[in-house]
């Protein structure tokens, strides 16, 4: 049998792809790494079908091992008896919990089948709502800015889980960039938010993503 790693899209559920949303209501089994997750997954299976993995918001890689390898545990089982999915916002092989727990399977568990139905990235979404065009010939680079951190080098570069907008605002422009903030787009929310301003993402919001500019490549474009 199969374990099928699905990705929900950015989080309105409208934007699942018509061949996740096939996939998920023909399981059984549809495992969530959170409640976001779980929501719009919920819009297609019934509550009884979903199950709930826990992963800690930590950086301490021994917790995060124990926590991927118990979630391999739990999955393994079911994946064995009938064809089961693991949701995930945006794609799973973009920046997600999936990544880990497929690794992790395909070490602890390697008989087990896994398939990927890809789903609509952030990055993706967030260039729509910017209106922002990746041009043939353009450099983008996609970097984690959690705690302050600003990867600078490319001309455009687009972060994720930046959790410390403030700092890493000063930092880019330090550097020579224009910055843009976008927290939780598409995710059916008040909290949703597109700024260029540090000051209105002052909360350490794990959906957090900022698109960087030089400042050059802007007056050439």
């Amino acid at each position: 049998m199969t374990l099928y790693g699905i990705g929900l899209g950015p989080g309105a559920a409208d934007l699942l792809t018509v061949r996740g949303k096939r996939r998920l209501e023909s399981l059984d089994v549809v495992y969530s790494p959170g409640r976001l997750s779980r929501r719009v997954a919920a819009e297609y299976v019934s509550e009884s079908k979903l199950s709930d993995l826990e992963f800690p918001m930590t950086t301490d890689s021994e917790e995060l091992q124990a926590a991927w390898e118990t979630a391999a545990a739990e999955v393994a089982p079911k994946a064995r008896e009938a064809d089961a999915a693991f949701v995930t916002l945006g794609d799973p092989c973009i920046y997600s919990t999936f990544g880990h727990l497929r690794r992790t399977l395909r070490e602890q568990h390697p008989n087990i089948d896994i398939e990927v139905v890809p789903g609509v990235s952030s990055v993706t979404a967030f260039a729509s709502v910017l209106g922002v065009d990746i041009d043939a010939g353009a450099e983008l680079t996609l970097r984690e800015a959690t705690d302050g951190e600003a990867p600078i080098g490319p001309n455009r570069l687009t972060l994720f889980k930046v959790t410390d907008a403030p700092t890493t605002y000063d930092k880019m422009t330090e550097a020579g960039y224009e910055v843009t903030f976008g927290r939780r787009l598409f995710m059916d929310t008040e909290e949703a938010l597109v700024t260029n301003n540090p000051g209105e993402v002052t909360d350490r919001d794990y959906y957090t993503l900022a698109y960087a500019e030089k400042r050059e490549a802007t007056v050439s474009s």
